[in-house]
């Protein structure tokens, strides 16, 4: 099983990034995917999340209206569109495949950094 996020970097603030999330070894198309954000010197913050067939997502209210999660099931990948960056955006964005107990995985993370 793999989960490889890309696509971080740095960017001024207002400024765009797409994270992708390339996913193998399991049936992509089964599981929901979420992407998970940790900033510096702080916790897990959920970020957003999208239905196994796509036709349900969700946003923490951080990033509602800024950020939006799309996933393509031919491709096995997962994407995080992000308008508007705001400084406290920075963080490890990671990405999550959730089936069931037990069937659960994690990327390493891709690096989001809004500076000026």
């Amino acid at each position: 099983v793999q989960v490889v996020e890309s696509g971080g970097g740095l960017v001024q603030p207002g400024g765009s990034l797409r994270l992708s999330c390339a996913a193998s070894g399991f049936t992509f198309s089964s599981y929901a995917m979420s992407w998970v954000r940790q900033a510096p010197g702080k916790g897990l913050e959920w970020v957003s999340a999208i239905a196994s067939g796509g036709g349900s997502t969700s946003y923490a209210d951080s990033v509602k209206g800024r950020f939006t999660i799309s996933r393509d099931n031919a491709k096995n990948t997962v994407y995080l569109q992000m308008n508007s960056l705001k400084l406290e955006d920075t963080a490890v964005y990671y990405c999550n495949a959730n089936m069931a107990i037990g069937y659960n995985y994690w990327g390493r993370g891709t690096q989001v950094t809004v500076s000026s």
